[in-house]
């Protein structure tokens, strides 16, 4: 499910979109087109600070038409801005909507395989799954 009406469009670049959904969870919609690590580095950044300031540690991260994360990428999420999410905006929990693009899925279980203390993430084939889950988190 896209954003909807109701929906508080935060973010969008070339990487794709980040919003607060009034069910009161972040969501990141990538986008398919390619993106500077820059425009990565947004998405993820407006994501920590809309946990903060809505006070939601759920995130809905929607993959289904992402090109992989790089290597950059990768090692400065898994890195840098897992452990600072975690740690500064109470991230906890992360449903993801894998792409079928199996270069994608790889560059992600990479990043979601990273321990982080307080953080758990489920993948799923499909959003209504996904969001079922993450609806459950408190």
């Amino acid at each position: 499910m896209p954003a909807t009406a109701d929906s508080i469009i935060l973010l969008r670049n070339s990487a794709g979109q980040v919003s607060f959904e009034p069910a009161g969870y972040v969501r990141l919609d990538w986008g398919r087109q390619p993106r500077s690590f820059a425009a990565t580095c947004a998405i993820f950044n407006a994501a920590a600070q809309a946990m903060q300031q809505y006070g939601s540690g759920r995130v809905l991260v929607n993959q289904t038409e992402m090109q992989p994360f790089t290597s950059e990428e990768q090692l400065w999420i898994s890195q840098q801005w897992l452990p600072a999410a975690v740690r500064d905006s109470g991230y906890r929990y992360g449903a993801v909507v894998l792409a079928a693009n199996v270069l994608t899925r790889l560059a992600t279980a990479f990043v979601t395989s990273t321990p982080v203390p307080g953080l758990k993430y489920r993948s799923f084939g499909n959003e209504p799954e996904a969001l079922a889950w993450l609806l459950q988190q408190v």
